[in-house]
């Protein structure tokens, strides 16, 4: 019986997926009530009691005799109906086991084209620019784990091997430095993703560090762009109140007659048709009018100088 306030733990129920999980975390459920020797190798041969055995031989006895029993219940209880029908025929735990074994995870030769698949994704699997160290570890740890679970053994420093000669090149400094200051035999998979994972983080609040200033060049550049685009609108403005008066810096005159726009008067518009020349009806010239001809004015004056020499004769 489990301590008061303990909680019991339960096996994993099997409904016919992930095997090789399932495998592991029962096993160390049946060794917790040792019972799996008896699956692992079978019943064990009990040898019979004598006529005078004592209360220790006899309890002993029982139990070499009941853990089969026991271990296969135990199994029947993990598996949902349908699992169950697999091998409700077994008449032994081991029996049971191996059925579920031989189906799930198959024969020898099945488990090695298994294994060859995933070491061949392995030594493929390379870790992309737009990769974390996170993503490509959990990635590359993955096959590791399921190649561990068939059974086949794979080494840390191979792992470690690995993601130093797949990295981008961005860490290329990180893991020079590294291959020159550490046994890489002494180094864990957890150390090397830790030291990655710095360099990582640096890599990128440098790069954050070079966007931000660019964006702040083109921001003040922007700016500067405004202020002198509004430093001119303005010198345009005054200058054009200068000669049109106060209200043109506010640009609101009255329509113009001519072009229809309200930023001059009609007296000022370029499109105002130009008068054509002044002609004296007197002389027939251009540019002055008959009162102001001095052709007329000389030929008035000859005209009364002869008037006057013919009343003086």
């Amino acid at each position: 019986m489990a301590p008061e306030n303990q909680p019991t733990i339960g096996p994993p129920i099997f409904i016919g997926e992930n095997y090789h999980i399932w495998a592991i975390k029962m096993k160390a459920y049946l060794k917790a009530l040792n019972l799996w020797e008896v699956v692992e190798r079978g019943e064990p041969v009990v040898q019979p009691l004598r006529v005078n055995a004592t209360l220790n031989e006899i309890k002993k006895y029982d139990e070499l005799v009941t853990r089969s029993p026991r271990a296969l219940t135990c199994i029947h209880s993990i598996l949902t109906e349908v699992m169950f029908t697999r091998i409700m025929a077994c008449e032994t735990a081991k029996e049971a086991w191996d059925k579920l074994k031989e189906e799930f995870e198959g024969n020898n030769r099945v488990k090695s084209v298994r294994v060859f698949t995933l070491k061949r994704e392995f030594e493929l699997l390379k870790m992309k620019d737009s990769d974390s160290v996170k993503e490509y570890s959990s990635k590359l740890m993955e096959i590791v784990n399921q190649i561990r679970i068939l059974g086949e053994d794979f080494l840390d420093q191979k792992v470690i091997e690995k993601i130093l000669v797949s990295l981008p090149d961005k860490f290329e400094s990180k893991i020079s430095a590294i291959e020159e200051s550490r046994d890489l035999t002494t180094f864990t998979i957890a150390e090397l993703i830790s030291k990655l994972q710095v360099q990582e983080q640096k890599v990128t609040m440098r790069s954050e560090g070079i966007v931000e200033d660019a964006f702040q060049v083109r921001h003040k550049f922007r700016q500067r762009k405004e202020a002198r685009k509004a430093s001119l609108d303005n010198s345009r403005e005054v200058n054009s109140g200068e000669n049109q008066g106060d209200s043109s810096r506010k640009g609101k005159f009255p329509p113009c007659g001519i072009s229809k726009k309200t930023n001059h008067l009609e007296k000022n518009c370029w499109q105002k048709p130009k008068r054509p020349p002044v002609q004296c009806r007197y002389c027939k010239r251009y540019g002055h009018i008959e009162r102001n001809c001095s052709q007329k004015q000389n030929q008035s004056g000859q005209s009364s100088q002869r008037a006057n020499f013919a009343d003086d004769h």
